[in-house]
């Protein structure tokens, strides 16, 4: 099994002949997801920034889901979690996710807070 690699990406639907075609591939995808990064992260469009979600702009949730897509996918490929037990695999992949969604939770919510101190005057905004 060391030596046997599987030379496919997105659960089979993409199947390669060897191991560099498959490196290009995932490079492409990689490229293609840091680009609407970039793409967003440039032109901001006022549609996703005045919408909001769970007190966030949708355009930061955009960022915060693109960027666990290429850590997840990173972690799958390159550190060869697909060559695992699933058992392995998941205690690999939601503890982050869990621990990810657990901080954002906090951040929501504390920043809600302290909103709320300075917005009701009882700290002064004198930074």
């Amino acid at each position: 099994m060391a030596d046997e690699h599987k030379l496919e990406i997105f659960r089979g639907l993409l199947k390669f002949k060897s191991n560099v075609s498959k490196i290009w591939g995932v490079l492409i995808f990689l490229s293609i997801v840091t680009a609407i990064e970039v793409v967003l992260g440039i032109y901001k469009p006022s549609v996703l920034i005045e919408t909001s979600f769970l007190g966030m702009h949708v355009l930061n949730w955009i960022f915060i889901i693109l960027t666990l897509i290429k850590a997840y996918y990173i972690a799958w490929d390159f550190m060869h979690l697909r060559d695992e037990k699933s058992s392995l695999r998941r205690t690999i992949v939601w503890t982050p996710i869990f621990l990810v969604s657990y901080l954002i939770f906090i951040l929501l919510f504390e920043a809600d807070y302290i909103h709320e101190v300075y917005s009701n005057g009882f700290v002064k905004w004198n930074f």
